[in-house]
């Protein structure tokens, strides 16, 4: 059995008195309720963090091979401006860390024997450490070279 109370102001509605009264359950969350809630926020919150952190591990290796490439670039220009470049090969270590392994070796020289010119074939690989492991990166490249008699 339901009584109808009448509201208050201009517009009137019928509600129940069992309306007004609150059961037990919509009082607010259940404890476990709580902790599914939690447990789920904590899941989220740790992959955004290790997305976040592998971003940051590949933006650092990155770095690292851009580096490599300036510093192997403009070792190879040097290698490339010697006039008395010929067949050989050496390896040195620069003062910033890395290792460097220059090869220079005649190639094609079947096709350029009737030539003044012969063509040398110039390998440069650059090694560096990082985190305990060696990383390396290799530029190749020819160069054209007078034919000394």
């Amino acid at each position: 059995m339901t009584k109808v109370i009448p509201m208050r102001g201009a517009r009137r509605s019928a509600r129940t008195v069992s309306d007004q009264g609150f059961r037990r359950s919509e009082l607010g969350f259940t404890l476990l309720e709580v902790l599914v809630a939690l447990s789920i926020l904590g899941i989220a919150v740790t992959i955004v963090f290790q997305l976040f952190s592998s971003n940051l591990r590949n933006l650092t290796a990155s770095e690292d091979y851009v580096k490599a490439c300036v510093k192997a670039d403009a070792l190879m220009r040097e290698v490339l401006e010697n006039e008395k470049l010929d067949v050989s090969s050496w390896t040195q270590a620069t003062p910033d860390g890395y290792r460097l392994d220059v090869s220079v070796a005649d190639t094609l020289s079947d096709r350029t024997k009737e030539l003044p010119v012969k063509l040398l074939e110039v390998v440069l690989t650059l090694h560096w450490q990082k985190d305990a492991k060696e990383r390396s990166l290799t530029l190749r490249t020819m160069k054209m070279v007078q034919r000394r008699i």
